[in-house]
């Protein structure tokens, strides 16, 4: 076999993400590697090495078209990545399909251009990559036509462009849109609510418009995680951090006017917030008209929205008192992306674990409280709580029992049909 065919489909696929995606910590940047490159084996007796497992991880099972491509991010690319520099205000979603030396000592590449011309019904670009040697000017004319990018891999890891795909607009799919949301602020990869009450975060507004140091506000008012605080209020969309500024967001601006409207000023709003500091009491009991603002601003937040209209659903089948446990399997049947970004961390020991090579959920890996996301178990539940949505406040992954951890909502409605028109 030829030095080239080193390059199995693992390898091939780590080094394009590298090539893709740098930075995971870049901002408007998110990706995953479908669920097959977390098993340890890619072939029979071919084992995939814990780095190039590292390297791709996270992990999801994400469809896009009629089938799952092997990478699927959010980035803005370079211009010797596309054939145009820039799509609109938002980065595109990229989908990638590799290739690489099978048993056999081939490799079809133009099996992965046409795999990869599928994903562009939902993706705004499309790739395949290859070993470089394996790649014949046939398949690249092919790719071409499809307006399908190659990326032509060397053994040494050096990727190069060898076709640039244009960026198209596309319809999106309740799975991309998952993807899109992690690329943003408001995703919860790589990010955190650091805090589990609200007022740290409804706070930040506050500080933010008093004249004084908001730093120097936010921790004698309101909390001395001044960065957490930030972050959080970020997360929720209240404010916006610029490179050299941070902006009060429309919804940030809302806090504050009705906080004019409460108090005589946002200084003595403040003093209120400095009042509440240590309380464990339910924020919506404790001042009920910062809960019922507490309660619109987390309803912004996108998760809020599918949990409570998900967990509705299964008031309405019966299912009152739902566990941790009976949510995820659940939320996986109807929203599989979304579930696993939202509540399952992103490494690599937890996705393999949890997620079999389609996808699929292994129900008995969920009693283990350490696979969930601290940032939604934790934090969210209890600002859900804190806002009067829920019933019980989270909590953290190393103190959780996920199938008595219970997801209930306080108000559930009861639909009688006799009683509509």
């Amino acid at each position: 076999m030829s030095s080239a065919a080193a390059l199995s489909e693992p390898q091939v696929l780590a080094h394009a993400k590298r090539r893709l995606f740098p930075n995971p910590d870049e901002p408007n940047t998110y990706s995953v590697v479908d669920t097959q490159f977390a098993m340890e084996e890619w072939l029979s007796g071919q084992p995939v090495s814990p780095d190039i497992r590292e390297q791709l991880a996270p992990f999801n099972h994400v469809r896009l078209g009629t089938g799952y491509p092997d990478l699927v991010g959010v980035r803005p690319l370079e211009s010797d990545l596309l054939a145009i520099e820039r799509f609109g205000d938002q980065p595109p979603l990229v989908a990638v399909e590799a290739k690489g030396y099978t048993g056999s000592d081939t490799v079809d590449v133009e099996r992965g251009i046409v795999q990869a011309y599928d994903r562009l019904h939902e993706a705004n670009a499309a790739y395949v990559a290859a070993p470089s040697r394996a790649i014949s000017p046939s398949a690249q004319t092919l790719a071409r036509e499809l307006n399908v990018g190659v990326l032509g891999v060397d053994t040494s890891g050096d990727v190069e462009p060898l076709e640039v795909p244009r960026v198209v607009g596309n319809r999106t799919s309740d799975d991309a849109t998952a993807i899109r949301f992690q690329a943003t602020a408001q995703g919860v990869a790589n990010k955190s609510f650091g805090l589990n009450h609200p007022k740290n975060y409804l706070g930040v507004p506050l500080a933010l418009y008093h004249p004084d140091d908001t730093d120097e506000v936010l921790a004698k008012y309101v909390v001395r995680a001044t960065d957490d605080a930030r972050r959080g209020a970020a997360f929720l969309g209240l404010i916006e951090e610029r490179p050299d500024r941070v902006d009060l967001t429309p919804l940030g601006e809302e806090v504050v006017r009705f906080a004019l409207s409460q108090y005589e000023s946002v200084g003595a709003a403040l003093n209120v917030f400095e009042e509440w500091q240590g309380s464990q009491k339910r924020f919506s009991d404790l001042a009920p008209e910062w809960g019922l603002l507490t309660r619109r601003v987390v309803w912004t937040y996108p998760a809020t929205q599918i949990l409570v209209e998900e967990l509705q659903t299964m008031h309405d089948d019966g299912i009152h008192e739902p566990s941790l446990v009976d949510l995820v399997e659940w939320l996986h049947i109807h929203h599989p992306t979304f579930t696993v970004e939202l509540f399952l961390r992103g490494t690599d020991d937890v996705r393999s674990r949890v997620l079999d090579a389609e996808g699929n959920i292994q129900a008995d890996e969920l009693v283990d409280g350490n696979v969930f996301h601290s940032p939604t178990v934790f934090q969210l539940k209890a600002m859900l709580y804190h806002g009067g949505i829920l019933t019980e406040r989270g909590a953290e992954p190393h103190r959780l029992t996920p199938q008595t951890d219970v997801w209930q909502l306080r108000e559930p409605l009861d639909f009688n049909p006799s009683n509509t028109e």
